[in-house]
C-alpha cells in the first residue's frame, strides 16, 4: 500500500494531514524562514537553497520565496526567481535553464477534488507543472496545476495559465490566450 507521500507525488488523492507530510512541511518552513532572512550576497544562501530545493545550482532566487515541500522543485541552470514567488510543490515543478520568473508569480501544483464529499474527507491531489527553457513569466502570473510551458514561451504579467502553452508562444490574460504576432520590439 502506498504512503500518503507516494500518493501525493504520483498525483493521486492523499491526506495532507499525514504525519510524515506535516513533518516535511515543517522542515521546508524552517528552511524558508532561514533563507527568507538572508540578504542577497550572503554566503549561506546557496547551501540553504540546496537543502530546500530538489535541484538548484547556479540559480538566483530572491527572498522571500514560499514552497510546500521544496524537494519536488527542480530549477535548471541560470534560472532567476524574483521576489515573493509561491511554488506549491505537492507534485513536481520542473523549470528549464535560463528561465526568468517575475515577482509574485504563483506556480501551483496543488489541487482539490471537485466533489464535496472528497474535500470533506480531507483529500487533496496535485498535477505536475513543467516549464521549458528560456521562458519568461511576467510578474503576478498564476500557473495552475498540470500545465506545461514550452521552450521560449512568454507568459504576460498577471496572466492565469489554465492550459498548456506551446514553445515560442506569447500568452496573456485571464485565462491566458495566445497573442497575435506583430513586429518584435528591440
Amino acid at each position: 500500500m502506498a504512503s500518503e507521500k507516494q500518493k501525493m507525488i504520483a498525483g493521486d488523492l492523499y491526506r495532507a494531514g499525514d504525519p510524515e507530510l506535516v513533518a516535511e512541511r515543517k522542515r521546508a518552513q524552517a528552511l524558508m524562514r532561514a533563507y527568507n532572512q538572508t540578504i542577497y550576497g550572503d554566503e549561506d544562501r546557496a547551501p540553504l537553497l540546496a537543502q530546500l530545493f530538489g535541484r538548484a545550482e547556479g540559480v538566483a532566487v530572491r527572498a522571500p520565496v514560499y514552497v510546500d515541500y521544496g524537494y519536488n522543485i527542480s530549477l535548471g541552470r541560470d534560472v532567476f526567481v524574483n521576489y515573493g514567488c509561491v511554488l506549491l510543490d505537492v507534485c513536481a515543478i520542473s523549470i528549464g535553464d535560463n528561465t526568468a520568473i517575475g515577482p509574485y508569480v504563483q506556480i501551483l501544483t496543488a489541487d482539490h477534488p471537485r466533489d464535496g464529499a472528497s474535500r470533506d474527507a480531507g483529500l487533496e491531489f496535485g498535477r505536475p507543472i513543467t516549464i521549458g527553457r528560456n521562458v519568461w513569466i511576467g510578474g503576478g502570473a498564476i500557473l495552475l496545476p498540470g500545465v506545461t510551458i514550452g521552450d521560449d514561451a512568454i507568459i504576460g504579467a498577471g496572466s492565469v495559465v489554465t492550459r498548456d502553452v506551446a514553445a515560442g508562444i506569447t500568452v496573456a490574460g485571464s485565462p491566458a490566450r495566445p497573442l497575435v504576432s506583430g513586429p518584435s520590439s528591440p
